[in-house]
């Protein structure tokens, strides 16, 4: 096989020994309508309302969406406008908490007898790709093409995050018998979980508890970025290739997160949907470092209080990792279905941008062996059909060349909007 480019950077993986805590509840939550790819959820509660936790309160009826659900019980004081990051307006539910966390009285376990059934219970469920891309999982398990391997990502390539790590070690029976499932319904012959080899308690664990079952491989991958993008994770462990325009089903393959499987089969086996995220808080003026359970919906500021963060020092704020994550506008906005981590910052390089150097960094290091400088180029003269001509679209934002290039010049922010330009077809 060819050797994908990378980059080695800091893992800086702090929490790796601390377990997953739950976190005590906020006063209320604020849950948006729209935590995923796809359409946004109407409301199904009205001002006034009494909800119970792993009720549902939003659905639409668009195949491209999937229903969201309380995670706390309360009542519901208020739907008000939420300003999602890339600028769009949904609804959202606001819950006062009560903090007696009644279930609701129709959490049961799915009743599962053949792939029809599996597929509609998989979108009750409120499930979404965990890794923060946030595809609807029940349309990522319905593919139009044949698959007959189960790409299964564990390498938490980004640094400072420890979520998926501990899920693995904490609830490796979870992860496995969700993916038994999966393999079971799409009758998938080959399952390949891919971790990092800095992870060695979790390929321990998982090596034992697939030993019995010939359908499981784990691949200790290198510590390297980034090994968790899907496409460099598909190439890594099956030698296949993604092309541009393609989906990883065209080429037999389905790619999952570790944390997706443990959900799935949480699901199965006691009826609560998704209502809470398990995710790495760490930083620089984190004093109380962890790997926390949170209800989705819960304020960033109620979590950072929790973990006795310096707010009077922030000077940045990052939903997810430092090389893909999105910065938060506001310490109020909430956690969703798509975190994983929250990074609180107070030493933040903002070195100056100067001309580029033709040292050709950016290039040797971009996992795709794209050209960022030529990207830039013609993204400033609004060249669309050169753009299309350096496969821009195959850019995954991974950051690597903004990482490396030491005129500090923005890429990867580039290589973004260069493809927002590019019609659709």
């Amino acid at each position: 096989m060819l050797k994908l480019s990378c980059i080695h950077i800091p893992h800086n993986k702090n929490t790796e020994k601390c377990s997953i805590t739950d976190i005590p509840l906020p006063d209320k939550v604020k849950i948006p309508m729209s935590m995923h790819m796809g359409a946004p959820c109407n409301p199904l509660v009205k001002v006034g309302d009494e909800v119970a936790v792993g009720q549902k309160i939003g659905d639409s009826d668009e195949f491209f969406s999937v229903p969201i659900h309380s995670g706390v019980s309360g009542k519901v004081i208020a739907l008000s406008d939420y300003k999602l990051a890339n600028g769009n307006v949904c609804k959202a539910v606001e819950i006062e908490c009560d903090g007696v966390q009644t279930k609701a009285a129709d959490i049961t376990p799915p009743i599962i007898t053949d792939k029809a059934s599996f597929i509609k219970a998989v979108r009750e469920s409120g499930l979404v790709g965990l890794g923060g891309a946030g595809f609807p999982t029940h349309i990522k398990l319905n593919p139009k093409s044949d698959v007959d391997c189960l790409v299964v990502n564990g390498a938490e390539c980004e640094p400072f995050i420890t979520a998926d790590d501990r899920i693995m070690i904490e609830y490796a029976n979870d992860v496995v018998e969700g993916l038994s499932y999966v393999a079971k319904y799409l009758d998938i012959s080959k399952i390949i979980i891919g971790i990092e080899n800095n992870k060695p308690e979790a390929i321990k664990i998982l090596t034992e508890k697939t030993a019995s079952d010939k359908r499981f491989e784990i691949k200790a991958l290198p510590s390297a970025y980034p090994q968790g993008g899907e496409k460099v994770l598909i190439y890594n462990c099956t030698g296949r290739i993604i092309k541009e325009g393609q989906l990883p089903a065209d080429e037999g393959v389905i790619v999952m997160n570790v944390s997706t499987a443990a959900q799935l089969n949480t699901y199965i086996r006691t009826g609560m949907p998704l209502v809470s995220r398990i995710l790495t808080v760490d930083g620089d003026i984190i004093k109380k470092k962890a790997n926390l359970r949170v209800p989705i919906g819960t304020p960033v500021s109620h979590v950072l209080k929790y973990c006795e963060c310096e707010t009077d020092k922030l000077n940045k704020l990052i939903m997810g990792g430092p090389m893909m994550g999105a910065t938060a506008y506001d310490i109020e906005q909430p956690v969703t279905k798509t975190n994983n981590a929250v990074l609180a910052m107070n030493k933040v390089k903002s070195d100056k941008e100067s001309p580029c150097i033709r040292c050709g960094r950016c290039l040797r290091a971009c996992p795709f062996n794209l050209m960022p400088t030529e990207i830039e180029k013609a993204f400033r003269c609004r060249d669309i059909e050169k753009l299309k001509s350096l496969k821009v679209m195959l850019c995954m934002n991974c950051g690597c060349c903004t990482y490396v290039c030491p005129s500090k010049r923005k890429l990867a922010e580039t290589n973004q909007l260069a493809k927002m330009i590019i019609p659709r077809n």
